[in-house]
């Protein structure tokens, strides 16, 4: 296997079939937004809710492309989808800032809640995975994806292939999974997040 770091989980059996490095701390970019989108959900805020892209929620940390501009308005359901579905960094950055507290708050429940799951070795300094401060393993990213996984929602929005987002009265934009494998009718995924 040519990557550095695998794990291979047995969910029912809850036992490894297959471990690479799996207790290395490294940085986790974007596979962070599985933890952003727990701890938004968690709060029951609305989902209907309409929240805009500000100048605060472009990637200055990276400069990473995005498709969304400043005053676009979706809904927080849209946002979360996008975030997790097309790894939309400045959809999980509006999805904190609009958090009651803010993007701070968020970030310690973040660390809470990883503690909560045993996710020992694991840390979070952004929601969108793009601060290479956000560490974990792949022992503790399995309880991560576990966890995430009781969400209907989470597993809806990373296996989902696209979404048509409304921009304005004459047009849309189509946002499509970063995971090819959800478009592949031979396989069943229950749950999806890639990240660099």
């Amino acid at each position: 296997l040519g990557s550095a770091i695998a794990l291979i989980y047995d969910e029912q059996g809850q036992r490894p079939i297959f471990s690479k490095n799996a207790d290395t701390v490294v940085p986790i970019a974007s596979i962070t937004k599985l933890m952003t989108a727990m701890v938004i959900l968690d709060a029951n805020l609305p989902l209907n809710e309409p929240v805009s892209i500000e100048p605060e929620d472009r990637d200055r940390l990276k400069g990473s492309r995005s498709r969304m501009h400043n005053g676009m308005t979706l809904t927080r359901g849209e946002l979360l989808k996008l975030a997790l579905m097309s790894s939309e960094n400045q959809a999980a950055a509006a999805l904190a800032r609009t958090y009651p507290g803010g993007t701070e708050v968020v970030l310690a429940i973040m660390n809470a809640k990883a503690r909560e799951l045993g996710m020992d070795s694991t840390q979070f300094f952004d929601p969108t995975g793009l601060h290479s401060n956000n560490v974990s393993t792949a022992q503790d990213l399995v309880k991560m994806v576990m966890a995430a996984q009781s969400y209907e929602l989470i597993q809806q929005y990373t296996t989902s292939r696209s979404h048509l987002v409304k921009v304005n009265d004459r047009r849309t934009m189509r946002f499509t999974n970063t995971n090819p494998l959800v478009r592949s009718a031979s396989w069943e995924i229950g749950l999806s997040k890639t990240g660099y």
